[in-house]
């Protein structure tokens, strides 16, 4: 567990005896697929860090509407800002689409950890800083960009450069919701895309047939990996 917690870049600045420290009050939790991490609401006693599968984070609408807000992969940390609160409870659910684990760790000795260790409270400020930049770019994107270009960018960004076949990682429903797009809607442009011959998909896989298109058909919209 040390060495997962190491090589986290939210861990990497606390010495040995700080890492064991976070090591003995920390819990692994293991999740089959659709199980409940927690619920909206709950209260945030915990903060986690995945280290295997994907998870969802997501908020309901009193009518029961789901929206995806973040997919959490693996050596990435969430819920940790709500420490900082008074009595904390989690903005979202949390819930595994598929086999996972995350490391729970004790978000109140944690932050009392912090007291001690200026180098983390600044590594911790800078990745909040960078989510809120992320979260501020997501507004913009929603209000200035269409539809087709925030699912053309999204695209482009998880392309590998070196080939243009490539897996989507998430369920396409999923995917239109992080997207803030309707599922009929994100079904139309990915045909609109098909029938242009920019892309050809067939499941989860995706194949660009026109890279130059795809490009233009997501403007300058740009989306960042780790966002999603």
């Amino acid at each position: 567990m040390i060495e997962q917690l190491r090589n986290c870049f939210l861990f990497s600045g606390l010495d040995e005896s700080q890492l064991g420290r976070v090591a003995r009050n920390a819990v692994r939790v293991r999740l089959n697929e659709g199980d409940a991490l927690f619920q909206q609401g709950d209260p945030a006693a915990r903060f986690y860090l995945a280290t295997v599968g994907q998870i969802k984070l997501f908020r309901l609408s009193p009518a029961g509407n789901e929206k995806v807000i973040d997919i959490v992969t693996p050596g990435h940390t969430f819920g940790e800002a709500l420490m900082f609160l008074e009595t904390p409870h989690f903005p979202v659910g949390a819930e595994a689409l598929q086999l996972s684990e995350v490391i729970s760790i004790d978000a109140a000795d944690f932050a009392d950890m912090l007291k001690g260790s200026v180098e983390t409270c600044f590594v911790m400020m800078g990745d909040m800083s960078q989510r809120l930049r992320g979260k501020l770019r997501e507004i913009d994107e929603l209000s200035l960009h269409s539809a087709t270009c925030r699912v053309a960018a999204y695209l482009v960004m998880h392309a590998p450069p070196e080939a243009d076949v490539f897996e989507l990682p998430v369920a396409k429903q999923i995917l239109a919701s992080r997207l803030s797009v309707k599922p009929e809607t994100f079904s139309r442009i990915i045909k609109n895309l098909s029938r242009s011959g920019v892309i050809k998909v067939v499941g989860s896989r995706v194949t660009i047939l026109d890279r130059e298109a795809l490009n233009a058909a997501a403007e300058i919209c740009v989306v960042s990996p780790q966002d999603y």
